[in-house]
Formats: structure tokens, C-alpha cells, sequence
């Protein structure tokens, strides 16, 4: 199923969109917790961006394992299998952290929304909420740029 698009690997179109999606999660999660007043502005994106940063991480891990299992089988070997493998963890870990980033980003959205159906939480609350959102929004942006190195310099990193 994500083996291929029209022909191509679909792991290297796949991964365009995890390279602008998840840095947008961050960035806007950041700028909700940072900027108080621009709420109202972005919280929409950054409901889009929860849905589709997580769904196209999901699809680049098992599109890339699609593609690895291919690498494998047709005998690939030496130096560039253990980046492949090192590439792979890092795409394993920017899934792991940028599915537990737009969870806690909604929920600060829904908990900071003044709803009147939200119920009334203990002052700590937002606060904590906000530490954990800047920190999975960072760790997603460590991630994110090692695995694209990673992947990067698996496929490029001798050629020129």
C-alpha cells in the first residue's frame, strides 16, 4: 500500500509533506503558548496541522519501511544499511513525539477555548499543559531535521 506513487518510492513524496507539516505543528503550538493574543487566529491551523503532521509522520514510517524491506531484498548491503537503519529510528522517534504534540495541543486549545462546557481545571493546569507543548513541539523539530539529515545523507551524502 505505501510502497509506491505513479512509479515512484512514495517514502521520497511522503516525506515532503512530514518536512513542512510537523515544523508548522510546532512552530504555530509554540506561538499559541508564546503569543496569547494571536489564539483565536491560529487555533484552526493548528487543529488541521494535529490531524495531518501526525497522519503523513505515520505514512513516511511505513512507506520507509516499504521502501527498506525493497533496499533488503534486492541485497543491499554494507555502510548505507546502517544508516537506512539509523534514518529509520529517527523517523520511528519524530512519529513518537509528534503524535503526542497535537494531543496536547488540542487540549490546550480546548482547555485555554473558554468554553463554557470545558470545565474548570486547577490553575496549574494551563501552565503544565504549556511546558509539555513546547517541549514535544522542540523534541518534533530535533526530530524531524535528523531524519531528514539522516535520510538525506543516505541518499546524497557521497554523490558530489
Amino acid at each position: 500500500m505505501f510502497k509506491e506513487i505513479m512509479g515512484l518510492p512514495a517514502h521520497a513524496l511522503v516525506v515532503h509533506a512530514v518536512v513542512v507539516f510537523v515544523p508548522l505543528l510546532a512552530v504555530l503550538s509554540i506561538a499559541y503558548v508564546a503569543l496569547p493574543r494571536f489564539r483565536s487566529r491560529i487555533d484552526w491551523a493548528i487543529v488541521l496541522l494535529a490531524v495531518v503532521a501526525p497522519v503523513t509522520a505515520w505514512v513516511a514510517v511505513q512507506s520507509g519501511e516499504e521502501l527498506t524491506d525493497v533496499f533488503v531484498a534486492r541485497g543491499l548491503q554494507g555502510p548505507i544499511v546502517e544508516q537506512i537503519f539509523e534514518h529509520s529510528r529517527y523517523g520511528d522517534l519524530t512519529f513518537r513525539y509528534v503524535l503526542p504534540l497535537a494531543i496536547a495541543a488540542v487540549v490546550l486549545l480546548v482547555v485555554t477555548s473558554g468554553h463554557p462546557r470545558v470545565p474548570k481545571l486547577p490553575f496549574w493546569v494551563t501552565p503544565a499543559l504549556s511546558v509539555v507543548v513546547v517541549v514535544l513541539a522542540g523534541a518534533s523539530l530535533v526530530y524531524v531535521y535528523l531524519t531528514g539529515h539522516s535520510g538525506a545523507e543516505a541518499v546524497w551524502g557521497n554523490t558530489l
